[in-house]
């Protein structure tokens, strides 16, 4: 029995929540948020684990391990369907069999968060969570109380979610599917009043098939655009300056390029793992200020956020002074630990484009405790998006890599679905890596992997570990074997 389209509504009253697919890091902070607004909320997932299973414990939320028919029992006012869910799932049939009110996430996030609220939305294939961090964290800071939704967590404070106050709500605006009974990009919902447009490159290969499809997602976002609006647009990149084109609003550009309403005229390192950036505003004196974001593509959204930020009411000079502050976003260039003299850092990084951008920027600026050129830089990659299964940018993996002193790649798993001849080949890229003059080496398994590790790094050393995924806690499964063995050795 399908889901009776009447039904995707939000009631006239809500005082229970159930949300299936409860345990994702958006859906958990939203179970959180509702929570704490009094409503009585559970929920369903398959077997949940720290941090996740500990977050909704500590709030008293229930989840039901598995989907079972009997988890919506007794029925709730209402239901949020997670963008996990498949429509076969037991208990879409029951929500249909009971004809409960049903909402996706994004459904959710705007009727409870964002009547009455000015969204910022920023979207984009590249630098949203960062992004979306910076202007809601500069917002706080300069005393405005901003709501807040992002896809990773802000160092400080932990979270992801925040109803703020004020009159603004920062929002991370995916251009991934709302649910299995919407298929349209989730920022379709957010009503932006001010939107931020970082970058336009074919990414997501499960739900569109070229770049001609995601050019078409992002054009819903110039269509829900008030033509009293705001669209922050990236001024170097053509297909951001053709999809801004269709904006039926005033379009405010930023970059390196000379028209460029925002203009970066520089990024340079500044010591222990910062930056120092000169950036030109659409008027008054250039503002010259400092970043613990490193990196050209980190120095790009840093003018974006400003830009917003001005759009937002903030004058540029206090928005250029509460840069030096920014908390930063877990999973992006995250000093996980140092054992043995080994620096050892996490990135979301997957994409081509990210890992060249991840790569060149600590290359050059280096991270807190690893200046630059003070140790080698041994880069560990695995793909595991989606598209990186695939081997859509297999010709555009080797040269993302300059800068490492070695590569380590993980064959990639989940591949039973991809047909055999379109899936990615980490031995092709090592053989590609090595044809560059870039030692590289693929393994099977991750404990191979980490075996190499261990007998390579020494002292003054960077790992760089790159994955959208967990790459079974490698991360810190090296800190604590570099610590072991500095103890041995110690005690020997």
């Amino acid at each position: 029995m399908p889901l009776d389209p009447k039904l995707n509504r939000f009631p006239s009253q809500v005082r229970t929540v159930y949300l299936m697919g409860i345990g994702g890091v958006a859906m958990g902070a939203l179970a959180g948020a509702l929570a704490a607004r009094g409503l009585a909320v559970r929920g369903s997932d398959n077997p949940l684990y720290p941090p996740m299973s500990t977050f909704l414990a500590e709030r008293g939320i229930a989840v039901a391990q598995g989907y079972r028919a009997a988890n919506l029992q007794p029925p709730t006012d209402l239901v949020i369907v997670g963008n996990v869910i498949r429509a076969d799932n037991p208990e879409v049939a029951e929500l249909a069999r009971l004809g409960l009110p049903y909402l996706s996430l994004p459904q959710a996030l705007a009727r409870f968060f964002l009547d009455g609220k000015k969204p910022i939305v920023v979207a984009g294939t590249h630098g949203k969570t960062t992004t979306t961090a910076l202007i809601a964290t500069s917002l706080r800071a300069a005393g405005r109380d901003a709501g807040f939704m992002l896809g990773g967590i802000i160092k400080q404070g932990g979270g992801n979610l925040s109803p703020g106050a004020g009159e603004h709500f920062v929002v991370e605006g995916d251009e991934y599917d709302t649910a299995f009974f919407a298929k349209v990009p989730k920022f379709v919902y957010y009503q932006p009043a001010i939107a931020v447009l970082t970058s336009l490159e074919f990414d997501h290969a499960d739900i569109y098939p070229d770049l001609a499809a995601v050019r078409r997602a992002f054009g819903m976002l110039m269509e829900v655009l008030p033509a009293g609006g705001r669209l922050i647009a990236w001024g170097d990149d053509p297909e951001v300056v053709a999809m801004a084109g269709r904006a039926p609003c005033p379009v405010v550009t930023y970059g390196r390029g000379r028209d460029c309403h925002w203009r970066l005229l520089a990024a340079e390192p500044a010591g222990d793992g910062g930056a120092r950036l000169a950036v030109r505003p659409p008027a008054g004196r250039v503002l010259e200020f400092t970043t613990p974001l490193v990196g050209g593509h980190n120095a790009l959204n840093t003018t974006a956020a400003l830009a917003a930020l001005a759009a937002a009411g903030l004058a540029p000079e206090r928005a250029a002074g509460l840069q030096a502050s920014f908390p930063g976003v877990r999973r992006r260039q995250e000093v996980r630990g140092v054992a043995g003299g080994v620096v050892v850092v996490d990135d979301f990084a997957h994409h081509p484009t990210a890992v060249r951008e991840t790569v060149a920027a600590v290359a050059r600026f280096g991270l807190p405790g690893w200046p630059a050129g003070s140790g080698r830089l041994v880069a560990c990659f695995e793909p595991r998006s989606n598209t990186s299964r695939r081997n859509y940018f297999q010709d555009d993996y080797p040269a993302s890599f300059d800068g490492a002193d070695l590569v380590l790649l993980r064959e990639p798993t989940l591949v039973e679905d991809i047909p055999g001849p379109q899936r990615f080949s980490a031995a092709r890229l090592a053989r590609d890596l090595a044809d560059r003059g870039r030692p590289a080496m693929a393994f099977a398994r991750t404990g191979d992997l980490l075996d190499h590790l261990l007998g390579y790094l020494r002292a003054g050393d960077l790992c760089l570990v790159m994955s959208n995924g967990g790459f079974d806690d490698l991360h810190q499964r090296l800190l604590t074997a570099l610590a072991a063995a500095g103890q041995k050795k110690g005690g020997a």
